[in-house]
């Protein structure tokens, strides 16, 4: 059974920082690449970054440079660092892990987090 356990969200003031954690069973975890999402009332799901099983990143425009990803597959776990949030990062946040090789895709539950101006 896949699990993807996502922690570290909360209330922020704007210019804050936060640091989500994923934790992951029930996969192989060095051969998936894995991501945060996420979506904000009345809007679509959106990536905000992945990291292959490699390493190689893509971070979204709307974050970059304050935005990382990180992982580390001994732990079966991905982080995303945020600094300088702002309110329009508000929204709930998604970890998922996409299999090499396959179309399969898990989902966490995700974790809210809340920038107050």
């Amino acid at each position: 059974q896949v699990q993807l356990v996502e922690s570290g969200g909360g209330l922020v003031q704007a210019g804050g920082s936060l640091r989500l954690s994923c934790a992951a069973s029930g996969i192989i975890f060095s051969l998936n690449t894995m991501g945060w999402y996420r979506q904000a009332p009345g809007k679509q799901r959106e990536l905000v970054a992945r990291i292959t099983s490699a390493g190689s990143t893509v971070i979204a425009d709307s974050v970059k440079g304050r935005f990382t990803i990180s992982r580390d597959d001994a732990k079966r776990s991905v982080y995303l660092q945020m600094n300088g949030l702002k309110p329009e990062d508000t929204a709930v946040y998604y970890c998922n892990a996409a299999p090499v090789g396959t179309t399969r895709v898990f989902w966490g539950q995700g974790t809210q987090v809340t920038v107050a101006s």
